[in-house]
């Protein structure tokens, strides 16, 4: 077991390192501005996956393995820097689809009252969601700085003694999993309030999508460029 020291101490820590918005953050307020609350939550959901995936593999010794080698660490960090810029060009190319009021023709296909509206737009919503779900996960597991935080802090709070030395690192995991998932909620549900703003006009929701979209291309680009610590 985990003693309650070590769960205290490693707790204080992820709330420093938590508190500097990384990657996920920006990448969760980038997605509330351009799609709004739902994705937002859908982006947190993945985020928390993905991260937590980078536990499991830390505790299982392949999360050491890409910290240590410079040429995985790489590979992985330029991976998800590319996929936030490939998400950022798709959000900002398709910012004047966003609309005040979609599909609100009385009997337009697909429109409210419309023979099979209800079923259709569950099914385009669910995909929309388990997509937008999969893209945080992988933007979640390819986080330098939750590979670096997972691979060089989380080792060190374990005690070797005690044996069970992965299922340790699996329910420390979870302290920074769980105050992640609050802070981004957070984060994602300010954000989108703040574009609640700008839907009441389709010119300013397309600039705020617009900029959501620039806003992960940033990202992804300064991810690209960020080095390891050492």
């Amino acid at each position: 077991m985990v003693s309650l020291d070590k769960v205290l101490a490693f707790t204080a820590m992820s709330l420093l390192v938590i508190a500097i918005p990384g990657p996920s953050v920006l990448f969760v307020i980038g997605r509330a501005l351009a799609h709004g609350r739902r994705t937002a939550l859908a982006t947190v959901a993945g985020n928390i996956l993905g991260s937590y995936l980078l536990v499991v593999a830390v505790a299982f010794g392949v999360g050491s393995l890409i910290e240590r080698s410079a040429t995985a660490f790489t590979a992985v960090k330029l991976a998800g820097a590319a996929y936030l810029v490939y998400l950022g060009v798709q959000a900002f190319r398709h910012r004047k689809d966003l609309k005040v009021s979609a599909m609100d023709a009385p009997g337009a296909p697909g429109a409210p009252g419309a023979p099979g509206a209800q079923e259709s737009a569950g099914a385009q919503t669910r995909r929309g969601d388990v997509r937008t779900v999969v893209e945080g996960v992988v933007v979640g597991a390819t986080n330098p700085k939750g590979i670096v935080f997972f691979a060089a802090v989380l080792p060190q709070f374990v005690d070797h003694s005690a044996g069970n030395v992965p299922w340790q690192m699996l329910l420390l995991g979870l302290v920074p999993i769980g105050i992640g998932m609050v802070t981004d909620t957070l984060w994602g549900l300010g954000a989108a309030a703040a574009r609640g703003w700008f839907a009441r006009s389709e010119r300013r929701l397309s600039m705020v999508g617009g900029a959501g979209g620039v806003a992960m291309i940033g990202l992804g680009f300064t991810v690209a460029t960020t080095g390891r610590a050492d």
